[in-house]
């Protein structure tokens, strides 16, 4: 057993599966984000609690996680890099840049895993190699110190007020998946595809690396539980969602219903029962 399983290890339980609950977001300056984490240590404190698989952090946030006592709790993931691809009205020139010592900062802080982008957006050459060439530089890093590398590659159009969105086209999707996995991605964190019974394709693309469908806005309970269904029906090996948890009227709830559908394999109806059940005890 490579050094590197050892973290994955920690980041998967022993089903193999993984709920990963993203709160990296405030980092990207984008205030559509940041409602439900406003008070960041309230906020991680309460996701301990609820005790996910992993919980996504930026490189000042990281360390609300692990200055928590006890090694009973969430693994960390640790978000590597900062874009300016968010918001409206866009900037004249966008950016994504590695922080600066960001895989040895993982090790310093004991994470399971560090997650990159790859950025493909329409008419944005500059920033696609830019994402590239931030990926091949962390994948090296990642191989001298064993830390598993998490990929997100995100295919984008532009939607509504001129702001980025995702684009669910599942061909190009896959192709960039692919690329992921070619340059050695050992997670991959990638957005469903439209039709959403096409994902299988996402995750044939990534071979023997896990694929972690992501959560993007917040919807209802129930449309949150039967899409989680379908991607795990699929093939995919976990979730990663943020929005959908921490801005939900009780994170610990929606927790509980996601970590029962990816491990034990509900259903869709059977976790909004838990849902409702911890909803319940809400006071």
């Amino acid at each position: 057993m490579t050094y590197r399983k050892a973290r994955m290890h920690r980041l998967f339980a022993a089903d193999g599966a993984c709920l990963d609950v993203a709160v990296d977001h405030g980092f990207f300056n984008e205030p559509t984000f940041l409602p439900g984490i406003e008070k960041m240590h309230e906020v991680v404190g309460r996701l301990v609690e609820a005790d996910p698989d992993a919980i996504q952090l930026s490189p000042g946030q990281a360390r609300l996680l692990q200055e928590i006592p006890g090694k009973d709790k969430p693994s960390l993931v640790f978000r590597t890099d900062i874009a300016n691809v968010y918001g409206s009205p866009l900037p004249t020139r966008l950016f994504s840049e590695v922080v600066e010592g960001a895989v040895e900062e993982a090790v310093r802080l004991d994470a399971a895993a560090v997650v990159v982008n790859i950025l493909l957006l329409p008419s944005q050459p500059d920033l696609y190699r830019q994402t590239i060439k931030n990926v091949t530089f962390l994948a090296r890093q990642c191989e001298m110190v064993a830390m598993p590398l998490m990929v997100e590659p995100l295919v984008m159009k532009v939607g509504q007020n001129e702001r980025y969105a995702v684009d669910g086209d599942v061909s190009r999707i896959v192709t960039l998946v692919r690329q992921a996995r070619e340059l050695g991605a050992d997670v991959i964190k990638a957005d469903p595809t439209d039709p959403a019974e096409e994902y299988w394709k996402v995750v044939e693309a990534a071979g023997d690396c896990p694929v972690l469908p992501r959560g993007g806005g917040k919807v209802p309970p129930l449309e949150v539980f039967r899409r989680t269904h379908q991607l795990l029906e699929q093939g995919a090996r976990g979730i990663v969602y943020g929005r959908n948890i921490v801005q939900s009227e009780n994170p610990k709830a929606m927790t509980a219903a996601l970590m029962a559908l990816v491990h034990q394999r509900i259903s869709p109806e059977q976790a909004f029962r838990v849902w409702q059940g911890e909803e319940a005890t809400r006071g």
